[in-house]
């Protein structure tokens, strides 16, 4: 079976292609540079989710496709994540892709969605709306070297003994390993039970985003001391963690916005399906933790 990864030189994207490898599933690896600069699991194509063109070629021969793209970065990100879900979307149709696989973002439809999480709601949608059925997955926090709100976790936590923090820190998640999320994304591929729904994955751990930075400061040893203020708008908190961490402004005002919705599971029919135990908090931090050090190693 031959499957494209859309975004796989990205966070998940580059545990996902090596899993798929593994459980004997034939990757292509599609990525916007030139081919030979991508050193991952697969064959490499090269392609724009924004070229109709570029990605049919893509996709000839594949049954399936995960796509893990997102510009998030960018101002107009939500204008660019719509065009290009549409055009992935028609391109896997007319290619005669049987599944897409989606990651987006855990989050209640009743509650008042940040502008990000409204963006990822409406991929999911764009993604479908050519025919082919699109299996979603929602996740909240995911835990593992290099990913944007995990480093976002560990910097301030290693940069700040003490720090005066946003209102959203109260804020519950249910935060979930990257070899989890991964774990799911491979098992529910050409899975008839999983064709066109939308499934909720979390670890075991409901935290508050304080929780988590004073679990963190615990397993590194070190000393935390967190005082939530009402006062730091979205735009103020995005400038603070600029400040401390290395994520950029654009990025930390959008993930920031994002942080005032609780993001938990309250369905667990992904359990049924695939049933294994997900990675306590704990122990996922530990994992990311470990990742880093090794990477430094090299």
């Amino acid at each position: 079976m031959r499957v494209l990864v859309a975004g796989a030189s990205g966070f998940i994207g580059r545990r996902l292609c090596p899993a798929l490898r593994e459980a004997g599933v034939e990757v292509r690896a599609m990525t916007r540079a030139a081919p030979d600069r991508y050193h991952g699991a697969g064959t490499p194509v090269r392609a724009d989710a924004l070229d109709a063109a570029s990605v049919r070629a893509a996709l000839d021969g594949c049954v399936a496709a995960y796509y893990l793209v997102h510009s998030l970065a960018s101002a107009d990100y939500e204008e660019k994540d719509a065009a290009a879900a549409r055009t992935f979307g028609r391109a896997a149709a007319d290619a005669g892709v049987r599944q897409l696989v989606y990651l987006g973002g855990l989050g209640a439809d009743e509650d008042d969605l940040s502008t990000h999480l409204r963006s990822r709601r409406r991929v999911e949608g764009l993604l479908g709306e050519a025919g082919v059925p699109v299996t979603t997955l929602r996740a909240g926090i995911i835990v593992g070297h290099g990913g944007i709100s995990w480093e976002i976790t560990r910097q301030l936590v290693e940069h700040l003994p003490a720090m005066i923090t946003p209102r959203w820190v109260r804020t519950r998640t249910q935060p979930i390993a990257a070899a989890d999320v991964v774990r799911y994304l491979v098992g529910v591929l050409d899975r008839a039970e999983t064709i066109g729904r939308v499934f909720e994955i979390g670890g075991p751990d409901v935290l508050s985003y304080a929780d988590m930075l004073r679990r963190v400061a615990a397993i590194e040893g070190r000393p935390i001391l967190i005082l939530p203020v009402p006062l730091l708008s979205p735009g103020l908190s995005s400038l603070w963690l600029a400040l401390v961490t290395d994520v950029d402004v654009r990025t930390g005002r959008a993930l920031v916005n994002s942080m005032i919705n609780e993001a938990v599971a309250h369905d667990d029919g992904i359990r049924t399906l695939l049933p294994f135990d997900p990675m306590g908090y704990d122990a996922a931090v530990r994992v990311a933790l470990g990742e880093r050090a090794a990477g430094d190693a090299r």
